[in-house]
Parts: C-alpha cells; sequence; structure tokens
C-alpha cells in the first residue's frame, strides 16, 4: 500500500473516532500510538501533529476511557494501546451515562417549567389544519399528570381517522391517564369499552345539552384547544390560567359525575342525533 493510500485511510479512521463522538486530538494522537506500537509523550506528540503539554492531557484522557496504558516509570515512561475493543466499552460506559442523566433531566423538568413560567406573560401558539390538530394533540403527551379534558369523541375520530387509537395506547404507554367529561354517544360508549388500557375515566352528559366543540385539555401549565369545525388548534401555557381551568373543570367533573349518575340509573336513552346545530355530521 502506497503512502497516499495509508494516509487516506488514516484520515477516514480518524473521522470514524471523531464520528463516534472523540475529539479531533483524542483519535489523532490514538491513531499515532496504534501506529507507533509504544512511545513517549514526545514520540506521539510530534507523530499526532500537538505540543508535548497538549500530548499529556490528551492521553491521560485515553488511559481514563482504558483505552490506552501506561508502561514503566519516568523519565523512561511509555504509553501502550490497549485492544481496539476497548472503544465499545468507552462508548457503553457513555450510553449508560446519558441514560442515566436522561432519568435526572426528566425529574427535573416538572420543577424547571414553572421556574421558567413564573416571570413571563402568557404563551399562546396557534396551529392550523390536519397538521397542527396532530400537533397539538402530540403535545399532550408531554403531560407529567392526568390530563382534564371536555371532549366529544364522534368529532375526534371523524377529525383525525386512524390517528387515536394509536394516540390513546401511546399516551397509556407513558403512563398519562385522562378524565373525560363527555357526551353519551354510541360511538363515546363504544370507546369506554377501551377505558382500563387505555387510561380513562369517564362522565357521561346529556349530548343535547353538552356537546362540547371545540374539544379542551388541561395538562401541566397549559390549556389545549382543538376546534375540529375550524381546524385550529391552540396551546395556552400559563401556571395561572391552567390552575384556573382545572379549578373550574373540578367543579365541572363534580356535576358531570352527577349527571353520569342520573342518566345510568334512570337508563335514559342518548341519541346521538340530538345535539346543536352546526356540529360534525355523523357521516
Amino acid at each position: 500500500m502506497s503512502n497516499k493510500q495509508i494516509a487516506k485511510e488514516k484520515s477516514e479512521i480518524q473521522r470514524g473516532l471523531e464520528g463516534l463522538g472523540f475529539s479531533e486530538k483524542e483519535a489523532g494522537a490514538y491513531l499515532a500510538l496504534l501506529t507507533l506500537g509504544r512511545g513517549t509523550v514526545s514520540q506521539i506528540s510530534r507523530a499526532a501533529g500537538i505540543n508535548r503539554t497538549t500530548g499529556y492531557d490528551i492521553l491521560d484522557t485515553l488511559v481514563a476511557y482504558g483505552m490506552v496504558r501506561i508502561s514503566g516509570r519516568e523519565p523512561k515512561q511509555e504509553y501502550v494501546t490497549e485492544s481496539p475493543d476497548k472503544i465499545t466499552e468507552v462508548l457503553e460506559r457513555r450510553l449508560h451515562a446519558a441514560q442515566e442523566q436522561t432519568k435526572l433531566a426528566k425529574q427535573l423538568i416538572p420543577q424547571l417549567k414553572p421556574l421558567q413560567l413564573a416571570g413571563e406573560r402568557p404563551r399562546v401558539r396557534f396551529y392550523e389544519g390536519r397538521e397542527g390538530l396532530i400537533e397539538v394533540y402530540e403535545d399532550t403527551l408531554t403531560s407529567h399528570e392526568p390530563i382534564r379534558a371536555y371532549a366529544t369523541i364522534d368529532d375526534m375520530h371523524r377529525a383525525l381517522p386512524n390517528y387515536f387509537p394509536k394516540y390513546y395506547a401511546r399516551r397509556a404507554a407513558k403512563g398519562i391517564s385522562i378524565r373525560g367529561i363527555v357526551p353519551k354517544t354510541p360511538i363515546a360508549l363504544e370507546r369506554t369499552a377501551h377505558n382500563a388500557e387505555e387510561k380513562r375515566e369517564v362522565a357521561f352528559v346529556p349530548p343535547d345539552k353538552y356537546y362540547f366543540s371545540p374539544e379542551i385539555d388541561i395538562y401541566d401549565n397549559k390549556v389545549m384547544i382543538a376546534s375540529w369545525r375550524e381546524k385550529l388548534g391552540i396551546i395556552i401555557e400559563s401556571a395561572e390560567i391552567a390552575d384556573a381551568m382545572k379549578k373550574i373543570y373540578e367543579l365541572a367533573w363534580a356535576e358531570a359525575k352527577r349527571l353520569d349518575e342520573n342518566i345510568r340509573t334512570r337508563g335514559q336513552a342518548s341519541s346521538p342525533f340530538s345535539r346543536p346545530e352546526g356540529s360534525l355530521p355523523l357521516t
């Protein structure tokens, strides 16, 4: 193999090491030592094109990684590479550390968000069209508490067909439960068969009086509004507004549970056709 080919191969290997997260100087020093077999700081630094002081720091880092070991003592101390298999161990340790950091971040985020919003004005974001409605729903999957919802299941399923069964499963898999005040329609009744697996509790209300449009979801410091008729999604991010909406919801939930009990006790029929003019059709 010519010198040119060797240089090209080394350059490709170095880029590969850098792609694994090693710095340019770490990758260069490691390759220089691999080529030498063993060497002093001066020899390795010269081969890697770095100064001697930097060489000490880089080699100490590679020793800490377990990719390089020290042989002998000063003034005859030399560095020797371990098996390249050690690179996998380095990456596995980094992966484990990243996983632990991710767990810590998830614990800290709920504590950080109120601090961020404490001194801010409420933030309002608008989303339009089908993709916009999906986006506001995807945001509910970030909730750190049970979602409180006023929703008409018929309109949801018609506006985004095939989206919701998978959404319900993903929400449940994340451990996010939901309480819903829902008009009692055949479609809503059918969905309640999956309440346990989809972590849902429902309070039915008469559809002729309480056919909700748009839908409103309350979670964390957010209020999400999904207008199926206007194809518009809104997220209001405000600790104060969300807290007020949660309190109003609890009042509504108590009355909805009473209405639900009345419907069950009296065996009232609920017709999906009895709802306000202008709501989404059943076709």
